[in-house]
């Protein structure tokens, strides 16, 4: 927001419920409250977690505002969901798409995504996020290899499988930083804590919370390799973070990971594959130099990551295009 404000839009922010997306009866009444007190013809950008969740409030403005949607990744790609809610995301946010001008995304994955959305390419931009420059990260410098995951503690993320994973490995020693929220699906969060336990690596592992800005910047700085066995992601901004410090990389081939990390800087295999999560792990431990290696990748990479006053200027032509 602040970047289109310094290009001169007028920006003005309207929070909606959390309960999106998968709002109550007062969810969807404040939200259609919201945009039936913005004046005729405004252009109006509306997240996709909500906006999936609700095309008929949508649909009742279509003609009166400017919409367009921001979709990171489809509803319908969240992981843990079973077979009759993904049908019904799909179809509320396929209805929903209908209603708006255009669609910015976070990458080309989601763009492809969105093609079973029935989203012609020319109703679709792709704005990669920005990264803020960093410097490159000095490692744990001791005895333990250092590993970051920096997500929040849901079932998308993958971290049961990279605890059974890490679980698995002979050879160097290693400890595991969590950083990211615990409470977007209490669940999951007590039920990690639990495997870790069970697992025997309570002691290896560090649930470390939500963290400010110069808390995770820190955790950035000693780490030696960052992991994230995600099954999806429309972008990967922690993995992009990690490229601007500098640090090699194990995730997957979900969504938008391999435009985000390229083979020369990470170690991508399949979601959910637990065995090669492990083999790949393994590798970039016990390797150092295969881990030089993909820290030079990373470090090539860096410079050519989008900074945010690029990625303003970008969303700002693609709303001027999209809204025409």
């Amino acid at each position: 927001m602040g970047g289109l404000a310094a290009l001169g839009w007028r920006v003005e922010l309207h929070r909606l419920s959390a309960h999106f997306p998968h709002p109550d009866p007062a969810a969807l009444h404040e939200a259609t409250a919201v945009l039936a007190a913005l004046p005729e013809q405004a252009l109006v950008v509306i997240d996709g977690l909500a906006l999936g969740a609700m095309p008929e409030v949508a649909a009742a403005h279509r003609d009166r505002l400017r919409l367009v949607a921001l979709v990171h990744h489809p509803l319908a790609l969240e992981t843990g969901l079973d077979e009759a809610a993904r049908r019904r995301l799909f179809a509320s946010e396929r209805e929903a798409l209908r209603q708006v001008r255009g669609v910015i995304v976070t990458s080309p994955s989601t763009a492809r995504a969105l093609a079973a959305y029935d989203i012609a390419p020319e109703r679709c931009a792709v704005v990669p996020p920005g990264t803020d420059p960093a410097p490159l990260a000095k490692g744990s410098r001791g005895g333990n290899l250092v590993l970051l995951c920096v997500a929040a503690l849901t079932p998308r993320k993958g971290h049961d499988l990279l605890f059974q994973a890490l679980a698995r490995l002979d050879g160097p020693t290693w400890r595991l930083r969590c950083a990211g929220s615990a409470s977007l699906h209490p669940p999951t969060a007590a039920r990690l804590r639990k495997l870790a336990t069970e697992l025997g690596l309570a002691d290896r592992i560090a649930f470390l919370g939500e963290l400010d800005e110069d808390a995770l910047a820190g955790q950035y700085q000693r780490a030696d390799l960052f992991v994230l066995p995600s099954y999806h992601e429309g972008y990967g901004m922690a993995l992009a973070e990690a490229l601007a410090c500098g640090l090699p990389v194990v995730s997957t081939t979900a969504g938008a990971i391999p435009d985000t990390v390229p083979a020369t800087a990470g170690l991508l295999v399949p979601p959910g594959d637990e065995a090669a999560l492990t083999e790949a792990l393994a590798r970039l431990m016990g390797e150092p130099e295969l881990r030089e290696r993909l820290a030079s990748g990373a470090r090539v990479v860096r410079r050519t990551l989008p900074d945010w006053p690029d990625s303003c200027a970008r969303f700002a032509a693609a709303l001027d295009a999209l809204a025409a």
